[in-house]
C-alpha cells in the first residue's frame, strides 16, 4: 500500500495563529453529552467508533491519530506542500490509471492536458475540463482529480490552472475558466462538454454554470459537483461538526457572514455567480452531486443540490459512508476507486448525449 498522505488542503484557507493544547486520552471526553442553551447552539461531546460499514483501509484511515491542535502555516508553505504532495500522489494515481500529462494553454489559461491510452469509441470528440480544488489558493487536484477520469472514461481531460486568491479574487477564476469554455467551444460541441471539480473546484463548477447562462452561451451536457457548496453568505452546520479530517485534526469553527473573504473580496456574498445557491437555475445539466458523511462541506454539497432540483435539473446525489472532505484524493481506498467509477459512469453517460 502506497501512504500518499492528504494535505490539509482542499478547502479551508488558513489556519489561526492561537495555538491550544492539544487534546490527549487524559483530556478528551469520556461520555456522550448534549446541551441545548438558550440560543439553541448544541454543546456535544460524542464517543464515535470506527465504522464497521466502510472497507478496512477506510477505517485504518479513520482510526490514524492526529493533533487537533491548530498549526499556523503561511500560504507560501501552503501551496509548496500542496504542490509537492499532488506531484507525488499523481504519479501514485498513474501506476493505477495510466495516462499522460502535458502542459498547455488554453484561451490564454494555463492548463494541463490528461490523455488516457487509448481515447475510446466515439470519444474523440468529446472533453471533460476539470477545476481543481485547493481552497481557490493552491492546487490540490489537477492530477488527482483528473489521471483516474481520464483512464476511467478513455476521454481526453483539461485541468484548468486558473488564477488563485488571495492575489487573484473572484471573479478572477470564473474569468479563466469561462475564456477556457469558450475556446474549447470552438472545437467541441456543447454537448460533448463537461465540467466538474472538488471542493473549490465544484464550487467553481457551479459558479461558471451559471456565468455560461448568464452569456447566453450554451450549456455543457453534464457537471459534476464533488463536495461543494453554493452560498459564500453563511456556513452550513456540517461546517461546525467536522474538519477537513472528518472528526480528527483541528477543527476551524465557522464564522458567521461571509465566508472566505479572501476569494470573495468585494463581491456581494450573495451575488447569483459567487453564491450560485441565489442564482436562477433552470437549464442546468445533468449534475452529479457527491459528497461524503463526515465531510465538512456536506451541507453545503445536499443544500446546492436541492437547489438544483427545486429548478427541474436533473440531479443526482451520492454520500459515501464516514469518510471526510474529497476523500477520493486518497488512491489506497476501494471507496476512492468506487467514487472514481461512479463519476466517470456519469460523463460516460450524460456526455454527447
Amino acid at each position: 500500500m502506497r501512504n500518499i498522505a492528504l494535505p490539509a488542503a482542499l478547502f479551508v484557507v488558513m489556519l489561526s495563529a492561537n495555538v491550544t493544547a492539544q487534546t490527549t486520552a487524559a483530556t478528551a471526553p469520556q461520555s456522550n453529552a448534549s446541551y441545548i442553551d438558550a440560543q439553541g447552539t448544541a454543546h456535544v461531546s460524542r464517543i464515535v467508533p470506527v465504522p464497521k460499514t466502510i472497507s478496512p483501509e477506510a477505517q485504518k484511515s479513520l482510526a490514524q491519530p492526529e493533533s487537533d491542535a491548530p498549526v499556523a502555516e503561511s500560504l507560501a508553505d501552503r501551496r509548496a506542500k500542496t504542490d509537492a504532495w499532488q506531484a507525488k500522489a499523481g504519479e501514485a494515481y498513474r501506476q493505477d490509471y495510466p495516462a499522460t500529462v502535458t502542459s498547455g494553454m488554453i484561451g490564454g489559461v494555463p492548463v494541463r492536458i490528461i490523455t488516457p491510452p487509448v481515447i475510446g469509441v466515439g470519444k474523440e470528440d468529446h472533453v471533460l475540463v476539470n477545476f481543481h480544488g485547493g481552497g481557490f489558493n493552491s492546487d490540490s487536484g489537477s492530477l488527482t482529480e483528473t489521471i483516474p477520469i481520464a483512464n476511467l472514461t478513455q476521454t481526453k481531460v483539461i485541468a484548468v490552472l486558473y488564477r488563485l486568491a488571495p492575489e487573484h479574487p473572484f471573479p478572477a477564476s470564473v474569468e479563466d475558466t469561462v475564456a477556457v469554455y469558450k475556446e474549447l467551444l470552438k472545437t467541441y460541441k456543447p454537448r460533448n462538454i463537461a465540467l466538474y471539480g472538488t471542493s473549490a473546484g465544484a464550487i467553481l463548477t457551479a459558479e461558471t454554470a451559471v456565468k455560461i447562462k448568464q452569456l447566453g452561451l450554451p450549456m455543457p451536457g453534464a457537471l459534476g459537483i464533488f463536495s461543494g457548496m453554493g452560498d459564500f453568505s453563511q456556513p452550513g452546520d456540517s461546517e461546525a461538526i467536522y474538519s477537513l479530517r472528518g472528526l480528527s485534526g483541528y477543527l476551524q469553527p465557522p464564522v458567521p457572514g461571509v465566508q472566505d473573504p479572501e476569494y470573495v473580496g468585494t463581491t456581494n456574498a450573495k451575488d447569483p455567480v459567487l453564491s450560485p445557491l441565489y442564482a436562477d437555475l433552470r437549464g442546468m445539466p445533468p449534475t452529479l452531486f457527491v459528497t461524503s458523511g463526515r465531510d465538512l462541506l456536506l451541507s453545503g454539497t445536499t443544500i446546492l443540490h436541492r437547489a438544483f432540483l427545486r429548478a427541474g435539473a436533473d440531479a443526482h446525489l451520492v454520500v459515501f459512508e464516514a469518510l471526510p472532505h474529497a476523500f477520493w484524493n486518497n488512491v489506497d481506498l476501494p471507496e476512492s476507486r468506487e467514487a472514481d467509477e461512479i463519476m466517470a459512469h456519469f460523463f460516460d453517460t450524460h456526455v454527447g448525449r
